[in-house]
């Protein structure tokens, strides 16, 4: 049999085509492949096939991560149909397939078949027509994440009625199985030697038996005490395969690096810091410098100035970063303007706060709602261009707590990772207005329910989510921006995140990230950038609450006690407010319009909130003294 070879999205890589998931193949024949761990992605000598990712010591200290990152490897396809490179390894999964015509259930048919044949699919055997063989499109998952065949003589003969369907029941050496459907019955099995049968349906429980941890696996797992059941799925469910993904943004000093400077070259050469380092006689090292010298097209003393940072510790200099302060480095790097920025850092940014602030005094923006979002909002930055490191850490099956790392093991020395180019809009709000309106008791008992349905729901987020008003403006606002960009920039929503930055600790932070960001895309990507120009961005935002008085839902959305994943969203539905999952930093939960748009006391008349009623944001900061902008 040949090699089969399929294209995946580098980014699909670190998500729903990660290890662990089923993947449909885009080319002839189209069959399903499950992906197999990082311990074979390597080369012909066993060593990791990806490239390091270097200048992300700060990412892999705010992410709490210690192996090293590396990209997965990338193969290309000529015009000849040769493949050039290291491709990551799938097995094909399920192994069972059958029969469209009579039913009948084959294993691993495909053994032998040589797939530059005319015939790229194994051809059933039973039947007069001989059509070409399926895969079935059912497994079996465990939440302790193994994954496994359907054990379809077991469920054929697990009620065996007579002797010899005790017996066939325990030879399973060579299964003569049927799955038979009939229009409008329950799909059935049958066994063509004992005549046993039994309904077939997904979602029942099944024992995982002696199957192995994964399909490449042939290894039993020792499964958790709590449950030796694994339950029967369609391939693609979603209970399936999750991936378990982190990101962070590379910030100054590593996004700040002058690349290719002798410095930068002797620091992620390996072997040259060897060189550098290892014991010399005072003749070796006046050979090593003029080699180095003449290689590197430098001066000796460049040299030796460049040993001399690496031994103090370039490019953090013994600076880290721990995941409890990890948005706290991002917003400072994000609200502090960067002195001598270039072009070519992965963290470019200009700010327009000064602008922002002046254009209340411009004519038509000095009454109403667009000098109520002036006062609101505190800063207004650019990002023309920033760099985002996203790891797989690992999957889960089932939505279980067991999460299985890439390489299934947890001992691999590195991890997959991809590196995100882009750019975006980053606003804050200010805090005295925030901190005032969020202390308002109507606004802190709304809170008091979202939080006390988070903590029911035993949520996690990464970063971590702490459920207060200002949280809940923020994330409400991005959703309702994502959507507005995507209305009047033609941004398409799926294409854009969030990164919601909020504490009223210590640390106060109140601001969010909209951006775009694609894998081996350097520079500008469309203009997102340019929309945080002043004057576009008060429209943009005016839009904004103006759409957050409305849905397409009202009265039902807005009045809604409790809807979504846990009930944790209340004025927030698809008509309004919810956007593509992979948009969202939190799965589309704790969303709520009314923190924007106000609502009215239980039984009151629109005008001054009494009781439960609070008023719309915009009114709340217009009613705050006027101060100096």
């Amino acid at each position: 049999m040949s090699i089969e070879h399929t294209p995946v999205r580098l980014s699909h890589l670190l998500g729903h085509s990660s290890v662990g998931a089923i993947v449909r193949a885009v080319e002839e024949p189209k069959y399903l492949m499950v992906i197999k761990d990082i311990r074979e992605w390597t080369k012909s000598g066993g060593k990791p096939a990806g490239d390091l990712i270097p200048y992300v010591d700060g990412v892999r200290s705010s992410l709490g991560i210690e192996q090293e990152l590396r990209k997965p490897p990338v193969a290309k396809k000529l015009e000849s149909g040769t493949v050039v490179g290291d491709c990551i390894p799938a097995v094909r999964f399920p192994a069972w397939m059958r029969c469209p015509n009579c039913g009948f259930l084959f294993h691993k048919p495909w053994k032998g078949v040589e797939w530059d044949a005319a015939d790229k699919l194994p051809r059933c055997t039973k039947c007069e027509k001989q059509p070409e063989l399926n895969q079935v499109l059912w497994l079996i998952a465990h939440p302790d994440g193994h994954l496994a065949d359907v054990p379809w003589h077991y469920l054929t003969h697990r009620e065996a009625k007579t002797e010899e369907q005790g017996r066939c029941r325990e030879n399973i050496g060579q299964p003569h199985l049927r799955l038979r459907y009939t229009k409008g019955l329950t799909p059935e099995l049958e066994c063509m030697v004992c005549r046993a049968s039994a309904p077939f349906s997904a979602n029942n429980k099944v024992p995982f038996g002696r199957a192995g941890k994964q399909p490449w696996i042939r290894e039993s797992p020792t499964l958790s005490p709590h449950s030796e059941l694994a339950t029967l799925l369609e391939v693609n469910d979603s209970r399936v395969h999750s991936a378990v993904t982190v990101s962070a943004l590379v910030i100054p000093p590593e996004s700040q690096i002058r690349r290719n400077t002798v410095v930068d070259r002797i620091f992620r050469n390996s072997r040259l810091r060897y060189a550098l380092d290892k014991p010399m006689t005072d003749l070796q090292k006046r050979i090593q410098l003029s080699l180095l010298k003449d290689e590197f097209r430098c001066t000796e003393a460049e040299i030796i100035d460049a040993r001399e940072k690496i031994e103090q510790g370039y490019p953090l200099y013994g600076k880290s970063i721990t995941p409890a302060i990890l948005l706290e480095k991002e917003y400072g790097a994000l609200t502090t303007p960067i002195s001598d920025n270039r072009d070519d850092e992965d963290l470019v940014t200009i700010h327009h706060t000064h602008t922002w602030k002046s254009s209340a005094n411009e004519s038509g923006n000095s009454a109403g709602i667009r000098r109520e979002i002036i006062r609101a909002f505190h800063q207004v930055v650019a990002v023309h261009r920033l760099k985002e490191i996203r790891v797989l850490k690992g999957f889960s099956r089932m939505n279980g707590e067991v999460i299985v790392p890439p390489d299934i093991e947890g001992m691999a020395s590195w991890l997959p990772a991809i590196e995100l180019f882009g750019e975006g809009v980053f606003i804050t709000l200010d805090e005295e207005i925030l901190s005032s309106w969020e202390a308002v008791a109507a606004v802190v008992r709304r809170t008091a329910m979202f939080r006390d349905r988070f903590v029911a729901a035993n949520l996690s987020f990464h970063p971590e989510v702490t459920v207060s008003p200002r949280f809940l403006f923020l994330h409400t606002l991005s959703h309702l921006l994502i959507r507005q960009l995507e209305a009047e920039a033609g941004y398409p929503a799926a294409s854009l995140k969030e990164r919601i930055f909020c504490s009223s600790g210590s640390a106060k932070m109140a601001g969010m990230l909209v951006y775009v960001a694609v894998p081996d895309v350097a520079g500008s990507l469309g203009g997102l950038a340019e929309l945080a120009e002043p004057r576009r961005l008060l429209r943009l935002l005016s839009d904004v609450f103006e759409r957050a008085q409305w849905c397409s839902m009202d009265p039902v959305c807005r009045e809604h006690q409790g809807q979504g994943p846990a009930l944790l969203n209340r004025a927030a539905c698809h008509g309004c407010a919810l956007i593509p999952e992979p948009s969202c930093s939190c799965g589309n939960v704790l969303l709520d319009r009314s923190f924007l748009k106000g609502w009215l006391p239980e039984g009151g008349a629109r005008g001054k909130p009494a009781g439960d009623g609070m008023l719309p944001f915009l009114d709340f900061v217009g009613t705050l003294p006027a101060c100096a902008l």
